[in-house]
């Protein structure tokens, strides 16, 4: 608890004078003011963050926590737990969608074992942090203690810290989880007052049957755990997931060290929103890469007050669209630092 503390208290809200300063800077491009449209934003909200004109992007990373979940017990996941093991392996071993992206992008790559239920055949390279052997069933008990919640948590302000103190400039997260939609939609519901069917949809490939499940037992757990639900540590500790915790941490230690950082889809937003709970001043750090097609990501998204930069159709988790977030911020910023201004190009702006 000592470093959440710690970490809570160094979050400051980004100074606006520094977004004002940044768009004066905008306007002195070679450009129609405004003509770069939400890339200006994104290139001034940094501005803000680092508090500094001379913007970089190149050492950009993103980190990937995987954990088990409980809830799994309930039918609620078309594939069997230990895909997340093997899952972990195979981003160890080079071979997901999240490497492809990474390699593509030139983009750094950072796997965290935080819950991982089942033994992971090749952990070379792995980080392995791991608090707990998944969670427990939270349509029975709260998913975890709140020593356990907060140790996640904790392990996601020092990979961000780590991550910061090794130069990287610009963050991204994602997540490795069976079962953890489920999570993520009752994080959702506790946290918006939406309804289950509001805002858990199929996941990986759920069918009818296995959707009802999920929302029964999302049901079934704001029941049993309404009095738990009024703080966000409640909300962790009743049914979040230990990768979902790492990630809120992630999020409140990248906005301690003023590194903008990018959220991944509904999992890792719903990881965002807790921090955001947990220090309302982390949102000013935020960037939502995308927006998925689970439903409960809009809600997520509204009451973050984020604009995703892509809605691609996108549900394959991982940090893949973060991955391309990392892009497109990575481009505002070279338009801002990179392009001549009218007075040095010889151009007239009258």
């Amino acid at each position: 608890m000592k470093l959440l503390e710690a970490t809570i208290e160094q979050i400051r809200p980004v100074n606006p004078e520094w977004i004002a300063r940044a768009v004066v800077h905008q306007l002195n491009l070679t450009k129609p003011p405004g003509s770069l449209g939400r890339l200006e934003d994104v290139a001034n909200r940094c501005a803000a963050i680092r508090e500094t004109l001379e913007l970089t992007a190149a050492h950009p990373r993103i980190a990937i926590f995987a954990a088990d979940h409980g809830v799994c017990e309930e039918g609620v996941s078309a594939f069997p737990q230990e895909v997340t093991a093997q899952m972990v392996t195979n981003f160890l071993r080079g071979g997901a969608g999240i490497n492809a992206f990474a390699r593509a992008g030139g983009i750094e790559l950072t796997i965290v074992d935080v819950g991982v239920a089942n033994p992971i055949p090749a952990p070379d390279g792995l980080v392995s942090r791991r608090i707990a052997p998944g969670t427990h069933n939270f349509c029975q008990r709260p998913a975890m203690e709140e020593s356990e919640a907060i140790a996640a948590i904790e392990v996601g302000i020092e990979i961000a810290r780590d991550a910061a103190a090794s130069g990287c400039d610009l963050l991204g997260f994602g997540e490795m989880g069976i079962g953890n939609t489920t999570s993520a939609s009752a994080i959702t519901a506790a946290l918006t007052g939406q309804s289950p069917e509001a805002v858990t949809g199929t996941g990986t490939g759920a069918d009818a049957a296995c959707l009802a499940r999920k929302r029964s037992a999302v049901a079934r757990a704001l029941a049993l755990h309404a009095a738990e639900l009024h703080t966000p540590l409640g909300v962790l500790r009743s049914v979040g997931g230990l990768e979902v915790a790492a990630m809120a941490g992630f999020c409140l230690g990248a906005a301690a060290h003023r590194v903008p950082v990018l959220t991944d889809g509904f999992i890792a937003t719903a990881g965002a929103a807790i921090a955001v709970r947990l220090c309302p001043a982390t949102g000013d750090y935020l960037f939502a890469a995308h927006q998925s097609v689970e439903p409960g990501h809009a809600h997520l998204l509204a009451l973050l007050g984020l604009q995703p930069l892509l809605n691609l159709g996108l549900r394959l988790g991982e940090g893949t669209g973060a991955a391309l977030g990392i892009k497109l911020v990575q481009a505002s910023l070279a338009a801002f630092t990179g392009m001549a201004t009218f007075a040095s190009a010889g151009v007239s702006n009258q």
